[in-house]
């Protein structure tokens, strides 16, 4: 009888031990899901210059790659299509960066400049939970963006978008 009890504590240790072992931790994935999203943008560069953006991600499914667009409409207009590799922070959270070029038309400079450059798009998607709704905010960074020097334009779009 004495010997029984020793033996279901040591069964029962190894049964707990066995079961701590097979337990994986969980790991955050990229935020699925794409959107379309509107907001409002700000040119930092060339004086401030208010706008609006309309945003746009397709999102690869089992991959950190997303395709992104953004139209952003200012005193000019401007296009910046990129391509992001997406890093998870959490459940709903995943940073990105995103490499691609800003179309800028016109002469009037919109809020990434008035000539084709090579932008960075640094940013962030926030899933609400339970809803088709994501908040985002991104700042572009264009290089040698302007037709009269060859200055770099800075803007800060935000705004809430529709996954789909």
């Amino acid at each position: 009888m004495k010997h029984l009890r020793y033996l279901i504590v040591v069964l029962g240790a190894g049964s707990l031990l066995n079961l701590a072992m097979s337990i994986q931790p969980a790991q955050a994935q990229v935020a699925y899901g794409s959107y379309v999203g509107i907001g409002p943008s700000v040119g930092l560069s060339d004086g401030l210059q208010l706008g609006g953006v309309i945003a746009f991600r397709y999102k690869l499914l089992e991959s950190p790659i997303s395709f992104r667009a953004q139209a952003l409409i200012g005193q000019g207009t401007a296009i910046v299509p990129t391509v992001s590799y997406d890093v998870p922070l959490n459940w709903q959270t995943d940073a990105y960066l995103g490499a691609g070029l800003a179309l800028a038309s016109g002469d009037d400079p919109s809020p990434v400049g008035n000539k084709i450059s090579f932008a960075l798009q640094p940013g962030i998607d926030y899933v609400v939970p339970n809803s088709n709704t994501v908040l985002f905010g991104n700042a572009i960074i264009a290089f040698d963006a302007y037709r009269n020097g060859s200055g770099t334009a800075f803007s800060l779009q935000g705004g809430v978008g529709l996954r789909f």
